[in-house]
């Protein structure tokens, strides 16, 4: 079995080609550096690639999913330049998740929040234990929100209400995400890796060749515009990294 070596995401090869990707920062909550987030678009592209892994479980150790950005570790991009490079680095690693080639179980554990739960919208599979919580701070800090969202969330939720979850930053609960459509199962927490595991190895024992084709043409069909929704989500993330008021408001948060 082959396991991939990342600083600070896991990177296993499990039973049935389910390879597990853990973001690994559990003392801050695996809240998302420069160096989580590169590792995150390794780790899957290198799952992606590899003939082995048939389906990917993607979840977080310790007491957090993904706790958004790190705020004690956050340097201001000081030029646009810098900015434009770390949102890249950002959408690379959705692009990694949403549209590479094998299916993805979220195993949503803990707080989902900002960047954290957008991972968890990009999976195709996301089961949130019980106690999850989730929500988008962007817009009160004076940003936008990245991993093609703004294409994903209306078709889950509808406009509407995306615009609500998207704009006011409100806290939902894993019931309510499931109510909405945003999580596919609510478990117990206890029983969150067993489920999404289980998951996971149903989808490596169906052709592999069928489920990457499905998974490829149901984003394409449902969110024909996520390419387009990088795009936009780039620009308007650069433009608000640009805007003093949004280091302030990173600081205080």
């Amino acid at each position: 079995m082959t396991d991939f070596t990342y600083d600070t995401v896991l990177s296993q090869l499990g039973a049935k080609g389910v390879r597990s990707i853990t973001l690994n920062r559990p003392d801050s909550l695996n809240a998302m550096n420069r160096q989580l987030i590169d590792d995150v678009s390794r780790a899957f592209e290198d799952a992606n690639a590899d003939p082995a892994t048939r389906a990917i479980l993607f979840t977080g150790a310790g007491k957090a999913f993904c706790a958004g950005d790190d705020r004690k570790a956050h340097v201001h991009p000081a030029t646009e330049e810098e900015a434009r490079g770390l949102v890249l680095a950002i959408q690379r690693a959705t692009h990694a998740i949403t549209l590479g080639a094998k299916p993805v179980v979220g195993a949503i554990n803990g707080w989902a929040v900002g960047g954290g739960f957008e991972w968890a919208i990009n999976c195709d599979f996301p089961i949130w234990g019980q106690s999850a919580r989730g929500f988008f701070p962007e817009v009160s800090l004076n940003l936008f929100v990245t991993g093609a969202v703004t294409s994903l969330l209306p078709a889950m939720v509808g406009l509407t209400k995306a615009r609500e979850m998207l704009i006011f930053g409100d806290r939902y609960s894993a019931q309510e995400l499931a109510d909405l459509g945003v999580a596919w199962k609510v478990v117990e927490d206890s029983a969150l890796l067993a489920t999404a595991t289980e998951t996971a190895e149903r989808l490596a024992d169906l052709p592999p060749l069928a489920v990457r084709a499905m998974k490829r043409v149901l984003n394409a069909a449902a969110t024909p515009d996520l390419h387009r929704a990088l795009q936009l989500e780039t620009d308007a993330t650069v433009a608000g990294f640009m805007d003093p008021e949004t280091t302030r408001l990173l600081q205080d948060f």
